[in-house]
């Protein structure tokens, strides 16, 4: 095809297809209980230097419990792709983030994230590389598929294409021009869902952002659940589940594994443990002081639920109406 115009980005992981193949055709087929802590998980599968992806839809199921367990291990250089909110600011608040896929990083209605931009002029974050969301997605769907590219049209027209890694081509079908954003493979991808049987059987209620995508293109899947159900549970709607156990190595307990985010028909986000985020990430020294409160201080998820307090975790419950 012949290349018309390259964005300046690099390609922060390579797309090395036939190896993300071969992997997973090593990857265990059993049904084994994959039962574990926080702890363990991010203890075993995440390493210094991996590249590592948080799904979610803004704050609805951020996999909250596992981010603050990676920043309570320490685990540092990361790359890491941002699409998140809340759980990336966590992440480059530790300084743990050496380079970036990128799309947003920010609070919503609160601001754009005060946090990045401390790491970026501090030279922690070394590189971004700028993408659409949609974009980032495809770029999981076409790992998942097994290509190391697919043709897209988001970006074109606007900057984000001269600052991304993406190439426009001439189209050798129809001549028109059409971008190619390379396919994107995870070290390590991370998960929030409602419910999961032992073995990683994993079902969401309401949106599912790209946990379909992204689940496949993760060379190592860790999924943090709600709620852990008999397989035979599972069973009974197996349309519902979009996570099937051969991709994960992982399964977490974690209930309110997502706060302050939300899960849908569980509980709301707690808008005042966002808003308190908001306020204290402008300074370094409140930055710090947050963390050792609700991470560095804790010993695990367990204790942060008792920190936020069960009458707390109640009110965001019962905010959720009662009708589906």
């Amino acid at each position: 095809m012949k290349i018309l115009r390259e964005g300046r980005g690099e390609i922060l992981q390579p797309p090395d297809i036939n190896a993300f193949r071969e992997w997973n055709r090593k990857k265990s087929k059993s049904l084994v209980d994959k039962r574990m802590s926080e702890a363990e998980a991010v203890g075993r599968f995440v390493h210094n230097g991996d590249f590592i992806g948080t799904e979610l839809y803004g704050t609805v199921r951020c996999p909250m419990s596992i981010v603050n367990e990676i920043v309570r291990q320490d685990i540092k250089g990361l790359r890491l792709v941002g699409q998140g909110v809340y759980d990336s600011d966590i992440l480059l608040a530790a300084g743990l983030v050496k380079e970036m896929d990128f799309t947003y990083i920010g609070l919503e209605l609160y601001g754009i994230s005060h946090v990045i931009r401390r790491e970026i002029d501090a030279g922690r974050v070394e590189k971004i590389v700028e993408w659409s969301n949609g974009a980032l997605v495809w770029r999981f769907k076409a790992a998942a598929m097994g290509v190391p590219f697919i043709p897209v049209r988001s970006m074109l027209g606007t900057d984000t294409f001269e600052y991304s890694a993406a190439k426009l081509v001439e189209c050798p079908f129809t001549g028109d021009p059409i971008a190619l954003a390379p396919a994107l493979i995870l070290d390590v991808g991370i998960i929030h869902v409602h419910r999961a049987d032992m073995y990683g059987n994993c079902q969401i209620d309401g949106i599912t952002g790209f946990a379909y995508e992204m689940s496949r293109a993760s060379k190592t899947l860790i999924v943090s659940a709600e709620e852990i159900i008999p397989t035979e549970q599972i069973r009974r709607q197996p349309d519902r589940t979009i996570i099937p156990y051969y991709l994960v190595d992982a399964v977490v307990h974690a209930p309110f594994g997502s706060h302050p985010g939300e899960m849908c028909y569980l509980y709301e986000r707690d808008e005042g443990h966002i808003q308190l985020w908001a306020e204290v990430s402008k300074e370094p020294d409140t930055t710090k002081a947050y963390l050792d409160k609700y991470i560095y201080n804790l010993k695990d998820h367990r204790e942060y639920l008792e920190l936020i307090g069960e009458e707390r975790l109640r009110e965001l419950r019962e905010m959720v109406p009662k009708t589906r």
